[in-house]
């Protein structure tokens, strides 16, 4: 019979193999192999005999002569037998496994390698072709004979075997009896397979109701309905009732069986409004996904992000994170199958509902006890101007918190970096940046959503950026939290520093994996001329020079770099249908479209931190022809921390010099600056050159951030020290840039962004510049007067008095 069936499913199932190469412990003679399986299954039996012979590794069913048991086989399984008599399963360990311990135990010198194995019928999502497959995929639910049969037939062309890491049986006994040696060696494997098995397909969430019911079991919880009833002197129960709705309002509802289907639908939109969905630096989910909690940290800026990354993760063979997405999301069915897809619900505000606030940390403490990857936004909500906005700390501090309450797996952050290259909601954000309200999402926005099917959207870039250990930071910051114990009610101004400075990276991380694509580089030239239009022939030379500076002097690592050439870039903008052509006798001149002029900086805003401190330099070239080495770098650490923390830049200011050094290198073999013998002195080239030209469009990248940090000095340095309060200065600030704006056709909506000046009135206090006085006023002294002297030494006089024109009214 076993001989049959491995004949039948030799012709018949297609099996994946991982690891692809076998360890070097399989293919040792020296020391007798032993595969341990999940479960007593002759399929899964077949198909492992099969893979072996192919692989020419040691076969199963064919008995080593160094083993020790009189048996014709290599392979026992851990799996619980259930007699029909038996009312739950017997929990004695395999007799094979019996046997084994005890030779060993009356053998010193002998050895065996145990290697779990894991079969998956219907895994791999790439190779599913067929919709009825999906109902007969791999899951945690007991399988039935009847069961196995329908997935042998329906999935035998999509199997994937997993054979995990060896073990050495003796490194796992001890001196206490054979049975309970046995036993432990039996939870062990069977453990070591669990763990195989969340890996592939995701932990066992069971139904919503299990992790419901064990929130509402929580001390924390009752604690706080016991409270809330004594002060409202009333009963219980209506409190535990309220608990339970937050409870069910929060939860998801994953399942597997509607993930793999919408993995087909979502696979079929990629290909329809996307050329292609590009992954980077994929080989890290490896490295961080066994015996890690996996959080998912990437910048948003499309609903596109929650699809794209489940998708991604999914695609590449792991399990599907728990998303945190906002409430405004659960409109009636979406919301439904959302939480099918393993989203959970979070308010935009906890409010002070302490009863909704423990709820929701119980159950956040609860998947991440299960082992599931979890994924939200740091930023809060979508960008509407492509930078990355300033991190919300809410998740980010219960994730640390249920870490060190219950420090059960280490806790792995992994930024992750979206690049569109035409972004989705285009038109509502182009409304919200013109001061429309943000609308409520709702059914009608998910019918009119459809319509993107017809558009294209070029290649979405989703780049995977360099892990953060959580463990690691608490070591290096708090080097006895181990011996620490923290509850519910813990509060150390080191832990929120720590969360502060996780938070700075986690950005810095998303930052430091960003795509450059034909999009960005475009919007970055076209933005940089005067009315977003350049002859073709100076576009194609300013985009090589940038594409060139970004490799002289690369950002960091993972930054990947389009390898089209510059007349490729301008051909795949002309097709996005993002530039134009207009023809002319002395050579045609490209310009943005009149469609995408208006958000052609979103484009530029996403990569503008990789161009910020070559811009920065040529900034202070704009009026001054010449410059020693050390004004340039006192330049650079003067403004480099107030940019730095709005563009979340990697280095640190001790890096700084070095930093500038090499980019002055690159920027003189580009032919942009000149230094004498000693590049003790740099130079511009002469005004009527190409490289001239070139370092005045570099510097447009960053000039408006200059001008703001000006204007904001200048009201300041007008007022007087201790007249006004920060907020304010913030609202004089805002109404300033908006009047230039209009004045001067800036085509850049977050030139006057508030957020933009309370970060660097706020930075300037953190660094002494200011303070507050008396009623809250903001006090300055000779420090603040030196800043503004640097910031005049950068700009062009004509931009210096069209600001102090406006601060005058």
């Amino acid at each position: 019979m076993g001989w049959l069936l491995r004949r039948f499913l030799k012709l018949w199932v297609r099996a994946a193999v991982q690891p692809v190469e076998a360890p070097p412990a399989l293919t040792d003679p020296r020391v007798p192999v032993c595969y341990v399986l999940e479960t007593d299954s002759m399929a899964d039996l077949a198909v492992l005999c099969n893979v072996t012979e192919k692989r020419k590794l040691p076969y199963p069913e064919k008995r080593s002569s160094s083993l020790p048991v009189e048996q014709r086989r290599s392979y026992f399984d851990v799996g619980r037998k259930r007699r029909f008599w038996d009312s739950v399963p017997t929990r004695k360990p395999p007799s094979y496994l019996l046997a084994l311990v005890d030779a060993l135990s009356a053998d010193s010198v002998r050895d065996i390698v145990l290697v779990p194995t894991a079969v998956y019928w219907g895994r791999a999502p790439q190779k599913e072709g067929s919709w009825l497959r999906l109902l007969f995929a791999e899951n945690w639910v007991l399988t039935s004979r009847v069961r196995k049969f329908f997935s042998v037939l329906i999935n035998g062309r999509n199997v994937m075997v997993e054979m995990g890491e060896p073990i050495t049986l003796r490194s796992l006994l001890d001196a206490t009896p054979v049975g309970d040696q046995a036993r432990r060696v039996t939870r062990i494997l069977r453990g070591n397979l669990r763990r195989q098995r969340a890996i592939r397909i995701g932990p066992d969430l069971s139904h919503r109701r299990t992790i419901v019911a064990q929130v509402l079991r929580a001390r924390a919880v009752r604690a706080v309905v016991a409270a809330d009833a004594r002060e409202k002197h009333g009963d219980f129960r209506p409190g535990l009732l309220q608990a339970r709705k937050y409870a069910f309002e929060i939860a998801a509802n994953y399942s597997h069986a509607f993930v793999q289907i919408a993995e087909k639908l979502l696979g079929r939109v990629w290909n329809r409004v996307y050329d292609g969905v590009k992954i980077n630096h994929a080989s890290t989910l490896k490295e961080v996904s066994e015996g890690n909690e996996v959080v998912y940290v990437p910048c948003h800026r499309s609903h596109m992000d929650y699809l794209l990354m489940s998708y991604i993760i999914y695609h590449q063979g792991y399990a599907l994170p728990h998303i945190a997405a906002g409430i405004n999301l659960n409109i009636p069915v979406v919301g439904r199958y959302l939480r099918k897809g393993g989203a959970f619900f979070i308010r935009r505000s906890f409010g002070g509902n302490a009863l909704y606030t423990v709820v929701f940390m119980k159950y956040l403490a609860a998947i991440m006890a299960r082992g599931h990857s979890i994924e939200y936004f740091i930023e809060g909500g979508r960008s509407r101007t492509g930078r990355l906005l300033q991190p919300k700390t809410g998740m980010l501090s219960m994730t640390v918190r249920s870490f060190l309450r219950d420090p059960v797996r280490p806790v792995v952050f992994v930024p992750v970096y979206f690049g569109y290259e035409r972004i989705v909601e285009a038109n509502t954000y182009l409304s919200e940046l013109s001061g429309a309200p943000k609308k409520k999402e709702s059914w009608w926005d998910v019918l009119t959503s459809f319509k993107v099917l017809r558009e294209r959207f070029g290649t979405v870039h989703v780049n995977v950026g360099e892990p953060i250990r959580l463990t690691d930071m608490l070591d290096a910051r708090l080097p006895a939290w181990r011996d620490q114990k923290f509850d519910d009610d813990t509060r150390s101004p080191a832990i929120n520093a720590l969360i502060g400075d996780l938070a700075s990276g986690i950005m810095k991380g998303i930052n430091s994996a960003a795509a450059v694509t034909p999009i960005n580089l475009l919007a970055t030239c076209l933005l940089a001329s005067p009315r977003g239009a350049l002859p073709e022939s100076a576009l194609i030379r300013q985009l090589e020079m940038y594409l060139k500076l970004l490799h002289l002097s690369p950002y960091a690592p993972r930054v990947t770099v389009t390898d089209a050439n510059p007349a490729e870039i301008v051909n795949y903008g002309e097709s996005l249908k993002l530039i134009s052509r207009v023809p002319h006798k002395l050579g045609d001149i490209v310009k943005m479209s009149d469609q995408s002029a208006q958000l052609i900086a979103y484009y530029r805003n996403n990569v503008l931190h990789l161009f910020a401190l070559p811009s920065l330099i040529a900034c202070a070239f704009i009026g001054n022809a010449m410059l020693r080495a050390e004004d340039i770098q006192r330049l650079a650490w003067r403004i480099y921390p107030y940019v730095a923390s709005e563009l979340f830049l990697r280095w640190r200011e001790d890096e700084l010099a070095k930093v500038v050094d090499g980019i002055l290198a690159a920027l003189a073999e580009l032919g942009v600056l000149q230094p004498n013998e000693d590049r003790s002195v740099w130079m511009r080239p002469a005004p009527d050159s190409p490289g001239a030209l070139q370092l005045s469009m570099l510097s447009q990248s960053t000039i408006q951030t200059i001008e703001r940090y000006y204007l904001a000095i200048s009201l300041l340095l007008k007022a007087g020290s201790g007249v006004m309060n920060q907020k304010a200065l913030e609202q004089r600030c805002q109404l300033a840039a908006q009047r230039i704006n209009m004045l001067y056709g800036f085509n850049s909506p977050e030139f006057f962004d508030r957020a933009l000046f309370e970060n660097f009135i706020d930075l300037l206090r953190e660094r002494g510049v200011l303070k507050a006085g008396e009623g809250g006023n903001l006090e300055f002294d000779a420090v603040l007067v030196r800043v503004a002297a640097d910031a005049q030494l950068v700009l062009s006089e004509q931009i210096r008095h069209s600001i102090l024109q406006v601060t005058q009214v």
